[in-house]
């Protein structure tokens, strides 16, 4: 039962943050929707900051299971070009309110601060994403190109959140293969 309050907290609180904003969303409003005691809430988190990591870590952990499984079950070049195609479906998805890793970094911005530094850690995770795909394709410059990858997916995730989902996943999604015909790939 305590396991299913912890999910119950964090899945309210990781709805909450993401619609509303990490400093905007209060305590007594996550307690409130998710129907659990502030007592309960203690015994799971000691602060609102470790609540905000907690969540940020299962977002984390899910979007890093759905890349891996990619990367198993895809030849590289398709396992690049997908990640554009599930940010395409992100994208699509009703109520898109653009990056919880992002939004956590401009609300934390001092980059000492631990949830900036664990959504610093979610961008890497995706950097590395490219770069165990290029590096699987024997690409010698895969650094570079795994970084202009990520340009490409960030890039076209901001500006979907900026002026509103559109095609931006698949425009980059376009560029992202012009780059790996470019080397050969």
């Amino acid at each position: 039962m305590a396991s299913s309050k912890r999910e119950q907290l964090l899945n309210t609180a990781l709805q909450l943050f993401y619609r509303e904003g990490y400093h905007s969303t209060g305590i007594d409003r996550i307690l409130a929707e998710s129907g659990v005691a502030k007592m309960t809430l203690y015994k799971h988190f000691k602060s609102k900051d470790e609540l905000i990591l907690a969540a940020l870590q299962v977002q984390h952990e899910q979007i890093a299971a759905r890349m891996r499984q990619s990367l198993e079950e895809l030849a590289p070049r398709e396992a690049i070009l997908q990640a554009y195609d599930g940010l395409h479906l992100w994208l699509s998805e009703q109520g898109f309110c653009g990056c919880l890793f992002l939004h956590a970094a401009a609300e934390f911005h001092e980059r000492s601060h631990p949830i900036h530094r664990q959504a610093a850690e979610h961008k890497r995770f995706v950097l590395a994403y490219f770069r165990g795909a290029l590096l699987a394709l024997g690409l010698a410059q895969a650094e570079v190109l795994a970084a202009q990858l990520q340009f490409l997916f960030e890039g076209a995730l901001s500006m979907a959140h900026l002026y509103g989902p559109a095609d931006q996943a698949l425009q980059a999604k376009a560029a992202a293969e012009q780059l790996l015909v470019a080397v050969g790939v």
